[in-house]
């Protein structure tokens, strides 16, 4: 039996009075995270709420979300966090297909929550700074959950049909914190920060639930600024970050005015969601004297894949081995592993894989194969067991019958002094099948064009893989996490941008 709040009861019980988490607006002990777990998991019972109700939860990354998240979790509940940005109609979707019984919201972002919780006739919870409440018993220890229950149903972003909830059972998000830990050699002396979503997986379980489990302070920034960021390493003396790439590439931009040795407690930034050119990486190092390692995983293994042994850096290109108690293969087509070095798709077991997704037993049938998960990820792997992303199967460019990895492209952009955003696309052709485009933001000021780009890939790459065409713009869309979302850029003037560049170079060989 267990809860995803055994890690606070414990650090409470033996050192009540060390910080358990901080915002810009509150700050909570474990003696206090505990009391606020238990009187909100109280306040919950009160009213209705029972073992195996959905609760969708709705709040930016502020302490008072370990207080509901875990509250709701005490009470024998399965959580549903979502994004604050989501429409009403957005969370009508979870709300059905969840079956939620009641909707939680911060309060300052709470109208569609509210909406969405009226429109389905459901009870709706304000969530306050303090997470205060004023009705029920706090109860006096967690509902004692079976370690397959599900803690949490986590929504994939539907890139293809409707989002799927994935269901993370309490074992696999304790596992996933206990993994996190000894990989990042975490302990109750480490000071922890993140700008990350909490309602992403990355963010909940490798950053929140890892650092509680470990008795570690959390500090937290409800929204990213790359000076605040920066400033909140050296106010609170941060031994770990976690971050996405753009985090770290729009941290590099900002002038350096701090002062000698501001950053000598930093050891370690954990990196994820996308894949990390080595030229951040190489610059993060020199500017905070601190190594970015790369994870891999997906909300269907709560964030947690592949990584870095602890004192053994994985190679450049590389997103680490498997994480303890998991495998790892890449396969080809028919499911065969493929020799060492061969590029095929990324197949993932162990005690962070996902029961299923919530009432879609094909969908889980066709990802959840013997115990293994296919993850929809193109990969090679090493002698030495070291996995490379090449890129997501969806993002394959096949250009003229060659096919073109957008990541490849990408990493060579990011080299260019002038590049600080860069994805890189396929847009339908009807010569050569699909063309490759380049979507790039560049330094403001900067007077780079997309000749001098293109110039840049061609002497650094095969004559397949160069953009034919770029387009340049003041910021590439991303999602809550910070991730790119390239399915969210425009086709319309990709195509534009192909037709233009080809005319001027058949004008030029004029």
């Amino acid at each position: 039996m267990a809860s995803l709040s055994d890690g606070v009861l414990e650090h409470a019980a033996g050192r009540p009075d060390a910080i358990a988490v901080r915002g810009p607006d509150s700050v909570y002990t474990y003696g206090q995270l505990k009391d606020g777990i238990l009187a909100y998991a109280g306040m919950l019972r009160e009213r209705g709420i029972e073992r195996g109700d959905r609760v969708l939860f709705i709040c930016p990354s502020v302490p008072e979300f370990a207080v509901a998240y875990l509250g709701v979790n005490a009470v024998g509940a399965i959580a549903l966090p979502a994004n604050p940005l989501c429409t009403e109609t957005e969370l009508g979707y979870y709300i059905e297909d969840g079956g939620c019984r009641m909707v939680i919201a911060w309060d300052g972002i709470s109208q569609a929550g509210r909406a969405a919780a009226a429109a389905a006739g459901i009870d709706f919870v304000a969530l306050t700074t303090g997470a205060n409440v004023s009705e029920g018993t706090p109860l006096e220890s967690p509902v004692d959950l079976d370690r397959d229950d599900v803690a949490c149903l986590l929504y994939t972003s539907g890139t293809t049909g409707r989002p799927k909830g994935a269901e993370l059972t309490v074992n696999n998000l304790n596992e996933a914190a206990r993994i996190s830990n000894q990989l990042g050699d975490e302990s109750p002396e480490d000071r922890a920060g993140t700008s990350l979503p909490l309602f992403h997986v990355f963010g909940q379980a490798s950053v929140l639930l890892a650092c509680l489990r470990a008795g570690a302070a959390l500090s937290l920034r409800p929204t990213f600024h790359p000076k605040d960021f920066i400033d909140m390493i050296v106010d609170d003396e941060l031994t770990i970050v976690a971050g996405v790439p753009t985090m770290w590439n729009a941290m590099l931009h900002v002038p350096d005015d701090v002062k000698e040795g501001a950053f000598d407690n930093l050891r370690l930034a954990v990196s994820g969601g996308a894949s990390l050119p080595r030229e951040i990486t190489q610059a993060f190092q020199r500017r905070f004297g601190c190594m970015i390692l790369e994870g891999y995983g997906l909300t269907e293994t709560c964030g947690a894949a592949t990584f870095s042994r602890p004192g053994v850096t994985a190679p450049e290109g590389t997103v680490g081995m498997a994480v303890y108690d998991c495998d790892v293969e890449v396969r080809d087509h028919d499911g065969a592993a493929v020799p060492t070095g061969e590029r095929g798709e990324v197949y993932i077991r162990g005690p962070v894989v996902m029961r299923g997704y919530w009432n879609r037993p094909d969908a889980t049938a066709e990802t959840i194969v013997d115990g293994w998960l296919k993850t929809g990820d193109i990969g090679e792997m090493d002698a030495d067991g070291n996995l490379a992303i090449v890129d997501r199967a969806k993002d394959l460019i096949i250009r003229g019958g060659y096919n073109v990895y957008p990541s490849e492209i990408e990493e060579t952009l990011y080299a260019h002094p002038d590049v600080v955003e860069a994805a890189v696309v396929g847009v339908p052709d009807d010569h050569y099948g699909e063309e490759v485009v380049a979507v790039v933001a560049t330094t403001p000021g900067s007077n780079v064009s997309a000749a001098d780009i293109t110039e840049w890939a061609t002497e650094r790459l095969a004559a397949y893989k160069y953009p034919r065409a770029v387009v340049f713009v003041d910021e590439l869309p991303k999602g809550p996490s910070g991730k790119i979302l390239k399915r969210a850029i425009e086709r319309e003037p990709l195509l534009d941008a192909v037709v233009k560049s080809r005319a001027a170079r058949a004008a030029a060989k004029h």
